[in-house]
């Protein structure tokens, strides 16, 4: 197969059009094209008068080699590569012991799914509950204000990314194409078959809820075991070397290979390793707001006269902007008609992130505007991002009036510095409600500076977005973990041999996708280290 990339046509072309486009592109006759397979759509909107479809696509032909020869140079038609999954290897028929995996979210999942795919049954060890029980306990906090620490947003099967837009791409750089085995498991689990192609593919709470269980069905299903409520306590560490773990129960578990894919929000849990001796950093991470448009507004701004089209679904955005302070303001999961969720995990604090459902259809459109920080800007050590973290969101509870509504500005006011006294426009999707005020103190007073400057300027970027009535809401604190821990070039923490850190939680992921092919890779580094120990 060959891969023809940049083939590009308006988003209303007829089916018949990308055969020919693909024969034009070769130079050959249209019956000199066999079987087509599109890798990858996307939608070019930069100018929103003329939208159009960029394909990559797989082709078979009849001379591949002649082919190639004629386009060398040309990057657009290359060899397609292979985007099979190949196992690194399978389980020895005697096992000293059973790998286990802490943390159920994106990383996990896919971890202890290639563990058990390869025959090595592992234990999983997660801390909240079952995805549908732990969807009741959420809805609790957003509708009547009763914050389980336990099961929430952050914690429980499924982790942090099942409450959220479900966006499925990254920028990391795979060439062992990880990526796509997450998204073929996805599809086996239920996800549209779009996924596979689309340009930003994402899936939506309420699908994501069946898929992760169908993953764990499959995961039990090839031996593996599924423990919720389970909380990690303590490590067993003899000359540096991971022994087994010990629960919040007080059970201990023998173990010398244990996966650590913890949420971003584990802060108990780092507490307990940095006291343990586990090597950790500080790393940066940015704080902000949630903010609030029109759905309709941004779509007017990102496609024009094609607003509304079905092909397109809701419009998306991608901003930034660098500070005269030496800041960067960005835009953070990006979530095109969905909603502001309250995202706690901690009871007296408030925290917001974003949450769409598979059609996109709510009336608002909301992203964090954030404000990248570093170490320097908390120091003390590998856990002051946390303290930081706690501290706004500590404030932001006072904010709000102490009932886990959300403190909340007009857009318009917060550029004043005046407080919000009334709604505009645009009403506020954030449950379990916001209370307006003024979102000066929020957040430091390097970060009001950078947002204040940043706003106008994505005015220019994306017409309308610095309406007064767009509401901002606060505090976005969980953007990414604030700190790393920090591993060797096979996956294993620098000072605890057996120990493997994955994912989010270990600074090593920012989002579903990149979070899941860490999790690939760390299951094979577990299953090179194995088999490197098994007797011949």
């Amino acid at each position: 197969m060959l891969r023809l990339s940049e083939i590009r046509l308006p988003i209303d072309h007829r089916p018949e059009e990308l055969p020919a486009a693909v024969a034009a592109r070769l130079g050959v006759a249209l019956s000199e094209v066999g079987e087509i397979s599109v890798f990858r759509r996307s939608c070019d909107a930069r100018r929103a008068s003329v939208l159009i479809f960029s394909y990559s696509v797989d082709v078979a032909v009849a001379d591949e080699a002649l082919l190639l020869g004629k386009f060398a140079g040309d990057q657009r038609v290359q060899q397609a590569p292979d985007q099979h999954y190949h196992f690194v290897g399978h389980a020895p028929a005697r096992l000293a012991s059973r790998p286990i995996v802490v943390g159920f979210g994106p990383a996990g999942i896919f971890a202890a799914l290639i563990l058990a795919q390869s025959g090595f049954r592992p234990i999983v060890l997660e801390r909240g509950k079952a995805v549908r029980e732990r969807t009741q306990d959420t809805w609790g906090l957003w509708r009547k204000k009763v914050l389980d620490p336990e099961s929430n947003v952050q914690f429980g099967e499924g982790g942090a990314g099942t409450f959220s837009d479900g966006k499925l791409y990254s920028q990391i750089k795979d060439p062992q194409q990880h990526g796509r085995k997450v998204l073929e498991e996805f599809v086996k689990a239920g996800a549209p078959e779009e996924i596979l192609y689309v340009g930003k593919p994402h899936i939506g709470t309420f699908r994501l809820v069946g898929m992760v269980e169908q993953m764990r069905r499959e995961i039990e299903r090839l031996g593996g075991e599924v423990r919720f409520q389970q909380r990690l306590s303590g490590l067993q560490i003899e000359d540096g070397q991971l022994r087994g773990v010990t629960l919040a129960s007080g059970e201990e578990l023998g173990a010398e290979h244990v996966i650590l894919a913890l949420g971003h929000s584990a802060r108990d849990t780092f507490a307990m390793l940095a006291q343990a001796g586990v090597f950790m950093e500080a790393k940066p991470f940015s704080i902000g707001f949630r903010i609030e448009h029109p759905q309709a507004l941004i779509d007017q701004a990102r496609f024009g006269k094609h607003a509304g089209n079905p092909l397109l679904g809701a419009a998306d955005y991608k901003l930034v902007h660098h500070c005269r302070n030496r800041r960067s303001v960005y835009s953070f999961c990006m979530c095109p008609g969905g909603t502001v969720v309250a995202a706690t995990s901690e009871e007296g604090r408030v925290v917001t992130n974003g949450m769409s459902q598979y059609s996109r259809n709510e009336r608002n459109a909301n992203a964090g505007i954030v404000v990248g920080i570093t170490p320097s800007d908390y120091p003390g050590g590998p856990l002051a991002g946390i303290e930081l973290q706690r501290q706004l969101e500590s404030h932001a509870f006072e904010l709000g009036g102490g009932t886990y509504e959300a403190p909340a500005q007009l857009l318009g006011d917060f550029l004043a510095n005046r407080p919000s006294t009334v709604l505009g426009a645009v009403l506020p999707s954030y449950q379990p409600g916001v209370r307006l005020t003024n979102l000066a103190s929020a957040l430091p007073d390097y970060a009001i500076a950078a947002i204040r400057e940043a706003l106008p300027a994505f005015d220019r970027q994306l017409r309308g977005f610095a309406m007064a009535d767009a509401v901002l809401t606060g505090v976005e604190t969980r953007t990414s973990s604030p700190l790393r821990m920090t591993r060797t070039a096979d996956f294993q923490s620098v000072n605890v041999r057996g120990l493997y850190p994955a994912g989010e939680g270990a600074g090593y992921a920012g989002g579903i996708l990149s979070a899941g092919v860490d999790g690939i890779r760390v299951a094979e580094a577990v299953t090179r280290q194995i088999l490197k120990a098994a007797p011949a």
